[in-house]
């Protein structure tokens, strides 16, 4: 056996005995989160429980659970888990999101959460109305948040419980009035614009009215058609419903649907029509979206997971998001539509956020 290859086997011998002695001595003070849940109930998905480091106060644990349109609609619920990450980055909290694929899982969705002892708990949705106030019940201390429907319309008024509600009207008025100004340039006789609701619930209604009234208050001459495919997830419902719309002769089609809404601007795109977005800023899905209805569902979520962190969280009441405190609006509007039009559509903005225009009709009409 040489002597170059006794000097080798020697010096692997000391490096193997250096590594072992340092493996040995490592820091007892490791940061590793210890705190994800990773068990969900039948029929849900779970995503991110990572906690943040953006806040030296008090970490808190908050569940979102989702309507049956998912994360992926790209409004409504991906609006909320924004929120959530947001809390998650800036204020360290540790997030959990159950989807609901049926109505049937949002009591499950939510009696797991509660029984996990989080913080928050905050149902994304008008349909979970009812389950949510089931759950707050059971669930006395733990803080329960609402979005699109108020805590004073709980026929047991749970005191846990706060309602995140917006002025969607307000938003949908905005987007009307630039429609009603764009068929009034463009359109030359034809006068019409459309809308595709989901079900027919409240939030959605608002949305509509508030299109419609402001459409007739920028161009009397519009006429408008309205339609709902009852689901906020087959797009290709909604598909169905603006194609429809179009042959009749609309040229701007309002999407208010969730899921099942992105068919409509699909429709509009095939079509060579405008479309018009909800929720989100949904201009990233192409050209053919001239603006979008915006509802910062996001905003809503992130201040009050904020609220319960610091202590001021007040269940029993209802929080209202409006233009004014810049909670709906508009999002950016498309370098197609000419600048005068932008510049009216920002009057109007200024108008309703000052309380000039407050007369916004909630229900639809005959259109």
């Amino acid at each position: 056996m040489s002597f170059r290859f006794l000097l080798r086997l020697s010096l692997l011998a000391a490096l193997i005995a250096a590594l072992a002695l340092l493996a040995g001595c490592g820091s007892d003070d490791d940061d590793g989160d210890a705190s994800g849940t990773t068990e969900a109930p039948a029929a849900t998905t779970t995503t991110g429980t990572d906690t943040g480091s953006g806040s030296s106060g008090p970490s808190i644990r908050v569940g979102l659970v989702t309507d049956i349109g998912g994360l992926d609609d790209r409004s409504f619920n991906f609006l909320a888990n924004q929120g959530l990450d947001r809390a998650k980055e800036q204020l360290g909290a540790e997030g959990r999101v159950l989807v609901s694929r049926a109505n049937s899982d949002y009591v499950p969705n939510l009696s797991t959460l509660a029984q996990q002892d989080y913080d928050l708990i905050v149902g994304v949705g008008f349909l979970m109305a009812e389950a949510v106030e089931t759950v707050a019940e059971q669930f006395p201390e733990t803080n329960f948040a609402i979005i699109d429907f108020s805590q004073a319309a709980m026929e047991t008024k749970p005191a846990n419980v706060r309602g995140l509600l917006f002025k969607e009207q307000e938003a949908g008025y905005l987007v009307g009035y630039l429609s009603g100004l764009l068929v009034a340039e463009s359109a030359g006789a034809n006068q019409t614009i459309s809308s595709v609701g989901g079900q027919k619930i409240p939030p959605v209604d608002r949305y509509i009215a508030g299109y419609q009234a402001g459409a007739k208050a920028a161009n009397p001459r519009v006429k408008t058609l309205n339609g709902y495919s009852q689901d906020f997830v087959d797009q290709a419902k909604c598909k169905e419903i603006a194609l429809n719309q179009i042959a009749r002769g609309s040229s701007v089609v309002f999407q208010v649907a969730g899921q099942c809404g992105l068919g409509a601007l699909n429709a509009a795109n095939e079509q060579n029509v405008s479309g018009i977005g909800v929720d989100a800023d949904q201009g990233f899905l192409g050209e053919h979206v001239v603006t979008s209805a915006l509802k910062k569902v996001d905003v809503a979520v992130f201040q009050t997971v904020q609220a319960v962190q610091d202590g001021s969280f007040a269940g029993g009441e209802d929080s209202v998001f409006d233009v004014a405190s810049g909670g709906v609006g508009l999002g950016e509007i498309a370098a197609s539509v000419p600048a005068e039009i932008v510049t009216k559509v920002k009057q109007v903005q200024e108008q309703i956020a000052a309380g000039e225009i407050t007369d916004i009709p909630e229900t639809v009409g005959s259109g």
